[in-house]
């Protein structure tokens, strides 16, 4: 069909030719009979918008979930690496000085074990903002900044990702033993004489990082889009992510 229509095309080029038309005419033709031939005028329809934009948002947080659920996907990357609740920097340094190294790195460990394994679950949870998009919702992120697409999902599902992490956290630390680490160093911190004892939410801690650790990678995702066309995998991302579209 395709060899058929550039065919057409071509016939009507050379009789264009042929009978005295200018470059600029003939050229006009083209695009015309292009737009004839193929059905498309170029633009984008709403619906390209709002379907080009879902496949984006599903691109970014597959990658993303997948990244941050790999094995040091949080322990490894320096923008997602959970580091010590900050009320417990001062047991941290406290302990090391008591030789207790080993201790805590295992427990920093196993918080970020705790976050990766966690990150399983989010890509569902993005999906199903993702799906509940509208045409509006979809033109907005087009127009908007480079980060409009992951604050989209951060309005449509930090609550939901919280309220689903928590208890996926929960069993994760005690999974990586991040549940006894953390009592062996309360514990023995707790002992010291004269010190002022501590006992932070853990669980809320990870939690809370786990997310923010999530959208760092959502945002470079989009970003990547955004800015690099090789990152667009599909015809449809091409044609939705152009600098006309994006900034008219």
């Amino acid at each position: 069909m395709k060899k058929l229509k550039n065919s057409k095309i071509s016939i009507l080029v050379l009789s264009l030719f042929f009978i005295g038309c200018t470059t600029q005419q003939v050229n006009t033709a083209k695009s015309a009979a292009e737009e004839l031939l193929t059905g498309s005028s170029g633009k984008l329809s709403t619906d390209e918008v709002a379907k080009g934009l879902k496949e984006a948002l599903v691109q970014g947080a597959t990658k993303g979930t997948s990244s941050a659920s790999a094995v040091d996907g949080y322990f490894k990357n320096s923008l997602l690496k959970i580091l010590m609740p900050p009320e417990m920097q001062k047991v941290d340094e406290k302990l090391r000085a008591l030789g207790m190294n080993k201790l805590m790195d295992d427990f920093t460990l196993s918080l970020n074990r705790g976050a990766e394994d966690a990150a399983k679950e989010a890509k569902p949870i993005f999906v199903s903002a993702i799906t509940a998009m509208t045409i509006q919702d979809a033109w907005a992120i087009l127009k908007g900044d480079k980060g409009a697409a992951t604050h989209y999902l951060k309005r449509t599902t930090t609550s939901q990702l919280y309220s689903s992490f928590k208890p996926v956290i929960q069993n994760s630390l005690a999974k990586v033993n991040a549940t006894k680490y953390y009592t062996d160093v309360i514990t023995t911190y707790n002992k010291i004489p004269l010190i002022e004892k501590v006992n932070p939410d853990l669980n809320d801690y990870v939690t809370n990082k786990a997310n923010d650790g999530l959208f760092v990678l959502v945002s470079q995702e989009e970003a990547n889009i955004r800015d690099n066309p090789s990152a667009r995998a599909t015809e449809l991302l091409k044609k939705v992510f152009t600098k006309e579209n994006m900034s008219n």
